[in-house]
């Protein structure tokens, strides 16, 4: 599925890069083939088994075509309210939307949370989940419209009000 140079998104982790693709031995004989990915915000090194790419939510970057979609998500108005069920349930939902891996859901999370930022405070943990995905969306954004982070964190900043 992926080459080589290859960038890719990781869930939660960012933008990496396939620097190769190995073969390893594994307990009782058995091979796998994994991608070594580095991660590009903290050059991490993390295996990735090939078969196992969809579960753990392994992506190519978004094209350039798709970030006005993006941008729409981050415009819509509130699609559920996030003041119903409990902190518990809330975060779990948004982790769990963080952990697939889709652009639009991390939209999604980080429009949410800042609409839930105009009605209350945020907690710790939903404070550090609206920087995550800001930076998830600013970070994938800049490298696929080749624009600094700056510009695409203030224009991101702006639609949201942050």
């Amino acid at each position: 599925m992926f080459k080589v140079g290859d960038l890719v998104v990781y869930p939660t982790h960012g933008i990496g890069v396939i620097k190769s693709i190995e073969s390893k031995n594994l307990l009782e004989g058995e091979k796998r083939s994994f991608y070594i990915v580095q991660l590009l915000e903290n050059n991490m090194v993390i295996m990735i088994p090939t078969d196992n790419v969809q579960s753990v939510g392994l992506r190519p970057l978004i094209s350039k075509e798709e970030i006005p979609k993006v941008f729409c998500v981050l415009k819509e108005g509130k699609r559920l309210s996030l003041n119903g069920g409990s902190y518990n349930k809330r975060h779990k939902e948004l982790m769990d939307k963080l952990k697939t891996g889709c652009i639009y859901d991390t939209a999604e999370v980080l429009r949410d949370l800042a609409l839930l930022r105009e009605e209350k405070t945020l907690s710790f943990s939903e404070k550090k989940l609206l920087n995550t995905a800001r930076k998830l969306l600013v970070q994938e954004i800049s490298i696929v419209h080749q624009s600094p982070e700056e510009v695409v964190d203030t224009q991101i900043r702006e639609i949201l009000n942050l």
